[in-house]
């Protein structure tokens, strides 16, 4: 999983970029955690309780994004996923989710989000 991160110049304002198939995360990671290094700590301290045994899950659901771990993984969905609008489609026809979803394991997202608070900290 690969990723980047910028804070635009003129505002302040962050964001994230992920690999393709991991870009609902920079989404997450720009919108729901953005420049606040408490949420980013909330996080990292369900992985710890998780990864000690204390927790088996954990959610964050947020504006637009939610967050799920367990003891193996981590995904980042789209709160529009849980509307089930699909009677309303044509026979043949399905919605488009692959950018509105996405996994990893719990130490890549570790790793990302103590590469975000990192940067958080470098670029203010």
């Amino acid at each position: 999983m690969e990723y980047e991160f910028r804070r635009n110049g003129l505002d302040g304002s962050v964001m994230a970029r992920f690999s393709m198939e991991h870009e609902v995360m920079g989404r997450w990671f720009g919108e729901e955690l953005g420049d606040k290094p408490a949420a980013t700590a909330a996080v990292l301290t369900a992985i710890a309780a998780i990864q000690a045994g204390e927790l088996r899950e954990w959610r964050l659901t947020g504006r637009e994004f939610s967050l799920e771990l367990d003891e193996e993984q981590a995904r980042v969905y789209a709160n529009v996923l849980g509307y089930d609008n699909q009677d309303e489609l044509d026979d043949g026809m399905s919605l488009y989710d692959a950018e509105l979803e996405a996994s990893c394991g719990l130490e890549d997202l570790e790793a990302a989000l103590q590469s975000w608070q990192a940067f958080l900290v470098e670029t203010r």
